[in-house]
């Protein structure tokens, strides 16, 4: 229940903060708007103040809306009501009209971000956990519990870090420009301070998915190796685990946090059969040796089975607070929008010329779950998905594809230049291919939405 009401919640804002977007623009440019629609389809509630005055309207499938304006294209318009058809309009003013719906996208989207570094949020350190073996995070030199206090883009200026998503912003954004990030790092306790080069230009942006972190190698933030919670009857149990143990050695092997040892009990298991380890524990000041034997889990989507031991691993990860003064919270809500805005377009372009996955693409299936876990997580959560999803709305909507907004200021354009309007018989074909290309993206990202819920990407 909490997904599908931020979903619809979601929905909601975004589209009538869009075609407000439309609708002011109009009524400043003298246009009149006939009907205000929040979604498409069966009306399902109208309001109306007078015959003359706009129709306000609620329909059925709520994946959309629409400002219907007066227009000569679309029906016949009374003599004395000419001088208000869109159609009549200079083309400054259709262009300003047209435009004002995602650039609302992005106005709000500078407004939550604002919003949600006002409110703040409890976000993870950036303290590293211990690399993956053998990935580009190791072989630079990052260590666990390294704690990362600024990045540098090459040729850039330091930038500081925040928490853990910060870092993994950063990450995101210099992977896909290609870019190699220069990280300063500390231990945990603020000292021995050195330089970090991770050479990200190597990943490629076509890496630049789900699981890009674990390409770079940088996955949880890093937790002390001690037990927590132990389940009755379970592994650990009839292992001799206790809460508190702090875990010191698998199979000889040093683990440096808990998330090491969580990766060993994944991996202790041989053609579906658990392999018993070695683990050298500290309890109460003493050293103690024991043989863990995990149980085998089947990956429910279809993936290889692992090890599991039915205990925590690893004390409560660092938190910091992460908040912003009014001032700041603009200034945060500006710059994040345009990064994302640079980044979104970025993409899109790479994905357009094969440079980067269309896995990448997602449909209304994966907005509804993250609507959802951001919902549950807190306010400044939230705000910042919808923030992010309003970024993407107002970017997508700025496309130059026919049927877009972005493709109608093509349009003018090329009425700007030429000192005509495009035919009847062009823009109908451009329609129909604008058409075609929405249908096949809108296909692609629902497909996409349906592998990552079954776990085929």
């Amino acid at each position: 229940m909490t997904t599908v009401l931020a979903f619809l919640v979601t929905l909601a804002i975004l589209i009538v903060v869009h075609e407000w977007g439309h609708y002011r623009m109009a009524r400043a440019c003298g246009v009149k708007v006939l009907r205000f629609s929040v979604g498409f389809g069966k009306v399902l509630f109208r309001r109306q103040r007078s015959p003359d005055s706009t129709e306000f309207v609620i329909s059925a499938l709520p994946l959309g809306g629409y400002v219907r304006m007066l227009d000569e294209r679309e029906g016949p318009v009374a003599p004395h009501e000419v001088h208000r058809a869109f159609n009549r309009q200079p083309l400054r003013s259709r262009a300003l009209i047209v435009s004002a719906g995602p650039v609302a996208n992005l106005v709000l989207a500078v407004l939550l971000y604002a919003a949600a570094g006002w409110v703040g949020t409890q976000e993870a350190k950036a303290l590293l956990g211990a690399p993956s073996q053998g990935s580009l995070a190791e072989q630079a030199g990052l260590r666990s519990g390294d704690w990362v206090k600024t990045v540098t883009v090459s040729g850039g200026s330091p930038v500081d870090v925040r928490s853990m998503n910060d870092l993994r912003w950063y990450l995101i954004d210099a992977t896909v420009h290609g870019q190699d990030l220069e990280l300063d790092v500390t231990d945990a306790r603020g000292t021995h301070a050195r330089s970090v080069l991770l050479p990200l230009g190597r990943i490629g942006s076509r890496a630049v998915d789900e699981r890009l972190m674990q390409r770079i190698g940088i996955g949880a933030p890093y937790t002390e190796a001690v037990i927590g919670e132990v389940v009755p009857g379970s592994a650990a149990e009839q292992a001799g685990l206790r809460t508190g143990d702090r875990v010191l050695q698998v199979d000889g092997v040093p683990v440096e946090d808990g998330s090491r040892v969580r990766e060993r009990i994944r991996a202790a298991v041989r053609d579906g059969q658990p392999v018993p380890m070695q683990w050298r524990i500290e309890r109460a000041g003493q050293a103690l040796t024991l043989q863990v034997t995990p149980k085998v889990e089947q990956d429910p989507a279809g993936g290889p089975s692992f090890g599991r031991i039915g205990a925590g691993i690893g004390q409560q990860i660092e938190m910091v607070e992460v908040s912003y003064g009014p001032f700041d919270g603009v200034a945060y809500g500006l710059r994040r929008t345009w990064e994302l805005s640079a980044l979104t377009l970025k993409m899109l372009g790479k994905m357009l010329i094969g440079d980067a996955s269309l896995k990448n693409l997602s449909g209304p299936l994966s907005i509804a779950d993250y609507a959802g876990q951001s919902a549950r997580l807190g306010l400044a959560y939230y705000l910042g998905f919808l923030a992010a999803v309003s970024v993407s709305l107002g970017v997508l909507n700025l496309l130059p594809l026919p049927v877009l907004d972005g493709g109608h200021l093509m349009y003018y354009l090329f009425e700007g230049v030429t000192g005509r309007p495009i035919s009847d018989a062009w823009l109908d074909r451009l329609q129909r291919a604008g058409v075609a290309i929405m249908l096949l993206m809108t296909s692609l990202a629902l497909y996409n939405d349906v592998a990552r819920l079954l776990g085929l990407h």
